[in-house]
């Protein structure tokens, strides 16, 4: 006998026979491939959010164990020496910003609705070290001031901070001056004011953090070492990116666990979807399997083609997902950050490992739908095949 492969067609044309449960099937995992890719995507999404908040040769030093800027605290006198390292820059004078950071609440337009936003009072200079912001509606605050800027995405968060409007906090009125955008960083999430108006208002006697900028990145090391060995200091020292990646572990895990444990929970239901109808296929195909075998087609080749035909159906699920997941990019989702326990904005980010992943991940749940319906196909006699014919 013969080792001949049936054609793909033979399987295409199947689906296209069978076109009403193929596109039920198909209805079924593609959901279950636009949940996988979605939480992929928001994944992604934060993490290139908090990410690009930060530049290379930017960076933060905080205290010695803190995890985040609102939970460290910088001695005045320890802020002044950092400013002095030879590693800092110097574009006239030295490229440092001596930063404030807290939190606030501001009321969410859904009615009834508070959370938290980050605050951060800096110095002239802070404006320089984020080459990546700009403003998109106003001006900067002013020294010495009680004006703030606030993000893109707090503007479309909140109420009642429009450019023109006053804030209260800290027991003072803030006159929101200006808007800025962050171009989808962690900074369209935060409000920025002076520095020194901000540490009055809120009675803070030292700074949450110092942000400077490097002659060149390659000197952090030497920076890092310098600020371990100095006893006077009790600082540490982290590259701006490496800090605002960590700012993402916690959410970007909560995310991912959630995500794939619905995909997976999802996926059961749309792997015996396509059981049954390929099941429901063989069964009724009985004798045209008989004929394959008569005109000189092994059982491999039977079970290949089935197979071939289940991942097929699986596929056309998952190109269908894909595209609705696509469409999720014009999409910006807020949520808490858990390290920072502060609203954050952020969208869906569709790369091309994504896509290739969630084609691969619909692949995998054809070939476990369509295995067993293959091998009792590929089992049937060609006698009894042709009797049920």
């Amino acid at each position: 006998m013969r080792s001949m492969a049936i054609p793909v067609h033979y399987s295409l044309r199947n689906l296209w026979v069978r076109r009403v449960t193929t596109v039920l099937t198909a209805s079924g995992m593609a959901l279950v491939v636009f949940v996988f890719a979605t939480a992929l995507m928001l994944d992604a999404g934060l993490k290139r959010t908090l990410v690009s908040t930060g530049e290379p040769d930017n960076v933060i030093v905080s205290r010695k164990g803190s995890t985040t800027e609102v939970q460290s605290a910088v001695e005045r006198s320890q802020a002044g020496l950092v400013a002095v390292l030879p590693e800092v820059a110097v574009i006239g004078e030295p490229l440092v910003s001596r930063e404030v950071v807290m939190l606030i609440s501001l009321p969410k337009r859904s009615a009834g609705k508070v959370s938290n936003v980050l605050i951060r009072g800096m110095e002239q200079a802070g404006l320089r070290l984020r080459r990546s912001v700009e403003l998109s509606e106003g001006r900067f605050f002013r020294p010495g001031s009680n004006e703030i800027v606030i993000g893109r995405a707090v503007q479309a968060q909140f109420s009642g901070v429009g450019v023109g409007e006053m804030l209260t906090f800290g027991g003072r009125q803030w006159h929101v001056v200006g808007v800025m955008n962050g171009h989808r960083s962690g900074f369209d999430s935060e409000i920025w004011g002076d520095v020194d108006s901000l540490m009055q208002a809120f009675r803070r006697n030292s700074y949450s953090s110092v942000v400077l900028r490097l002659t060149d990145p390659q000197l952090f090391s030497g920076l890092a070492s310098r600020l371990d060995a100095d006893p006077r200091i009790t600082l540490s020292a982290k590259r701006e990116t490496d800090y605002y990646a960590e700012q993402s572990a916690g959410l970007s895990r909560f995310i991912q666990i959630l995500g794939l444990t619905l995909a997976g929970i999802f996926s059961v239901g749309a792997i015996i979807g396509a059981t049954i109808t390929m099941q429901a296929a063989v069964a009724s195909r009985t004798a045209e399997i008989g004929t394959l075998r008569a005109l000189g087609f092994q059982r491999t080749a039977i079970l290949t083609a089935f197979l071939a035909e289940s991942v097929g159906l699986a596929l056309i699920g998952g190109l269908l997902g894909l595209l609705l997941a696509s469409a999720m990019q014009w999409i910006e989702f807020s949520t808490t950050n858990f390290q920072s326990f502060s609203e954050l904005a952020f969208g869906f980010e569709l790369s091309w490992g994504i896509a290739l992943g969630s084609l691969l991940f619909a692949a995998c749940m054809g070939v476990a739908g369509g295995m067993l319906p293959a091998i009792r196909a590929a089992r049937i006699g060609i006698v009894e095949a042709l009797r049920c014919g």
